[in-house]
């Protein structure tokens, strides 16, 4: 098992014929994701590399059964892109795209949410179960398949903890880069839950970062719900307070949601927390051990 995609993912690529969505399709492609369709309004009817391209996602889904879709449309348009997903029955939706005015994301979030959908990002790397399927803009080679099942707000720092992993024998059932913008779709919670049900998922890695209370909020249903060994690592211990943050959601507001808050939340509530990303792989075997002993 893995957790949101698998080799039944049907994908469709909004905004397949411009440079980045042309260019990460064929990476998903080759990677072995069964890319059924693309879209770019005014150019349905032709084909980019085998895959059609429709001018709508109704056309799309009606024609090919996709069942999740990646968003790589220009951000003035991209609210709209995922409505239009949601609204033809795609049931995953993946926004890549950065930039999305606040108020236009409130408006798709709850648009997705009325419609049972679900949304992952915006401003996401994407998602990854290695050897299944992979729908996103991550540097697959350095992924392999096993049972540590990684949530992140940071991209890069989801590369960097996935290469730590993969050198020390520690493959992933599935990695989720859930965006660092103020208004994303699934959060750390749905997502803990959903790796607490996964059998493939032996183990848990959470990457957290400074502003927002929602590491502090995955601290306490960690305590009480779920049961499989967690690692936690916050970045930004050593950001300046005077300096501004590329991710939107990484804000201090009136000094609350610092680095030191959340690691204090998640430590009182019994969960391990790595200083640094190179502690993780050792950490997370600690924590197998331990359970195996208990």
């Amino acid at each position: 098992m893995s957790i949101l995609i698998n080799e039944s993912t049907r994908l469709v690529v909004q905004g397949i014929t411009g440079r980045d969505g042309y260019f990460h399709a064929m990476k998903m492609k080759a990677y072995g994701t069964n890319v059924v369709a693309g879209t770019s309004p005014g150019k349905g009817g032709s084909m980019v590399e085998n895959i059609p391209v429709f001018n709508t996602m109704y056309e799309a889904v009606d024609q090919t059964g996709a069942n999740t879709s990646i968003v790589f449309v220009p951000a003035p348009f991209a609210a709209d892109a995922i409505m239009e997903a949601a609204d033809a029955g795609i049931g995953l939706i993946i926004c890549i795209t950065e930039g999305i005015p606040t108020l236009d994301a409130i408006k798709a979030y709850n648009f997705v949410q009325q419609k049972g959908a679900v949304l992952i990002g915006p401003n996401s790397p994407g998602v990854i179960s290695p050897g299944k399927s992979m729908t996103g803009i991550m540097p697959s080679h350095i992924f392999t398949r096993g049972g540590v099942g990684i949530i992140s707000r940071s991209g890069t720092l989801t590369y960097e903890v996935v290469s730590h992993l993969t050198a020390k024998g520690l493959g992933q059932s599935t990695a989720i880069g859930i965006g660092g913008d103020k208004v994303v779709g699934l959060y750390f919670r749905e997502l803990l839950e959903q790796f607490e049900k996964d059998k493939e998922t032996q183990s848990i890695v959470l990457i957290g970062e400074i502003g927002g209370n929602a590491e502090e909020r995955a601290a306490e249903f960690i305590r009480w719900q779920i049961t499989k060994p967690v690692v936690v690592f916050i970045a930004g211990q050593y950001a300046p307070f005077d300096k501004e943050m590329g991710h939107a959601g990484a804000i201090i507001s009136g000094g609350r949601g610092t680095a030191a808050e959340k690691i204090a939340a998640f430590e009182a509530a019994g969960v391990t927390v790595a200083r640094d990303p190179s502690m993780i792989p050792k950490l997370i075997i600690e924590n197998q051990l331990k359970k195996i002993m208990v």
